[in-house]
């Protein structure tokens, strides 16, 4: 395929084409644009060369960041779009692209990404910031998380990016770092100045890079954040004392686990939480 002279590059300017299809953005929808194509490739190549690759892209809106994913020469593109006026523009990109993009309509939380994937299998997304952390928390407690994604690729605000990517001790440390930092690989790959998105931001983005990790496992996400539920709740207090909401008598978790008691949630390697919600199973089974 000869990228330089795909129909993609003779499209009309993304600030054109919003203008004519009168697609505003809308807060509702947790809707900022990105009309930079510089900085939308930019995005696309952040996670490695697409070739070959299927990307999963949500939200794109009037196609800014879905027309760098086809430049930079993904095999396929699926985006997910639940806004109706954004249809025509994307059915635009997908003639443009000689059907490389399949566009989807319907609301992102409600989709089986399972049935998505073919082959290598990426999400590359500007997320709606409204949905971002249950979207990013549901696609990283799938069983087959690992093995149907080679990586994520997806726009924060910072202060998510940061909880995302933060280590035991960090001040943003909490129950999306223990989550992130068992199921994958983080870091942030660039932070985005609110001036790039139509309309601006009132906060800075982070463009936030994730690989899975194929040895996580073994222990039910859903007693991992019931855990790290009990331990962040109350972060100011000693585990002793927050995890009694887990209903189990502590201090034979706690022992079970070696920990003292008196240490604080934030400053707990994320394997403690991982041995802490395997005995909490063990301890309701034996009741």
């Amino acid at each position: 395929m000869n990228l330089q002279n795909s129909a993609l590059f003779d499209l009309p300017p993304l600030k054109e084409v919003i203008e004519k299809s009168g697609l505003n953005a809308r807060k509702e929808l947790g809707q900022n644009f990105l009309l930079d194509l510089n900085l939308t490739r930019k995005i696309a190549r952040a996670g490695g060369a697409l070739e070959g690759v299927t990307v999963i892209e949500i939200g794109p809106g009037p196609g800014g960041l879905t027309r760098a994913l086809l430049m930079e020469g993904a095999k396929k593109v699926i985006a997910i779009e639940r806004d109706e006026r954004a249809l025509p523009i994307l059915a635009q990109i997908s003639e443009a692209s000689e059907g490389r993009l399949e566009v989807i309509s319907g609301d992102a939380l409600e989709i089986d990404y399972a049935r998505l994937v073919t082959g290598r299998t990426r999400i590359i997304a500007n997320l709606p910031y409204n949905i971002a952390t249950p979207l990013l928390t549901g696609w990283l407690s799938h069983d087959r998380f690992a093995q149907d994604f080679e990586s994520l690729t997806l726009m924060f605000q910072k202060e998510v990016g940061q909880r995302i990517c933060a280590l035991p001790g960090d001040k943003a440390f909490g129950r999306l770092g223990v989550l992130c930092g068992w199921k994958t690989k983080a870091h942030i790959a660039f932070d985005i100045n609110a001036s790039a998105f139509t309309p601006p931001p009132k906060v800075t983005s982070s463009l936030v890079h994730l690989v899975p990790k194929r040895d996580a496992g073994g222990v039910k996400v859903s007693l991992v954040e019931e855990v790290t539920r009990a331990a962040f709740g109350q972060r100011r207090k000693m585990v002793r004392q927050s995890l009694k909401a887990l209903g189990v008598p502590v201090a034979d978790l706690l022992k079970a686990v070696g920990l003292a008691g008196t240490e604080r949630a934030e400053t707990l390697r994320v394997e403690m939480f991982l041995e802490m919600a395997a005995h909490l199973e063990k301890m309701r089974n034996s009741t």
